[in-house]
């Protein structure tokens, strides 16, 4: 899924939409925000439950489906945002690469478009449907 942003206003090189209420997410991302803050690295984090979304032009669903990364004005998505993600951080340029050889990206990418990434969605879908029930209670 490429899709290229011109307007979309933002002093970061790198910019990525996830699902801060997702504890597998956020723990992923904080992880990765922590790096890039100690190492001053232009990538900013946006959690997908803010008024920041907005910007991004994705409904909450579609957003909470899968990781989403903007760089230099083209969005990415799944493991192809986790490699532009990446790439743009010293310490894992050799992950970037080694999940972007040939054969290993497909498998990855099937991997999270068909096994991890609905998983982790519908675990999402769950908590919100708790949420909902106790606010309702």
């Amino acid at each position: 899924m490429l899709h290229y942003f011109r307007n979309m206003e933002n002093s970061a090189k790198t910019s990525v939409l996830y699902n801060a209420t997702c504890p597998v997410c956020n723990f992923e991302i904080q992880h990765y925000a922590r790096y890039a803050d100690a190492n001053d690295l232009p990538i900013r984090f946006d959690d997908l439950n803010s008024d920041a979304r907005a910007k991004w032009g994705l409904d909450a669903d579609t957003a909470a489906r899968r990781l989403y990364v903007l760089h230099e004005g083209t969005l990415t998505s799944g493991i192809p945002a986790f490699l532009v993600l990446w790439a743009q951080m010293p310490k894992y340029r050799w992950l970037a690469r080694m999940v972007g050889f040939p054969g290993i990206k497909q498998i990855a990418c099937v991997a999270y478009d068909h096994v991890l990434a609905p998983a982790i969605y519908r675990w999402h879908l769950r908590r919100l449907r708790k949420q909902t029930a106790r606010a309702r209670d």
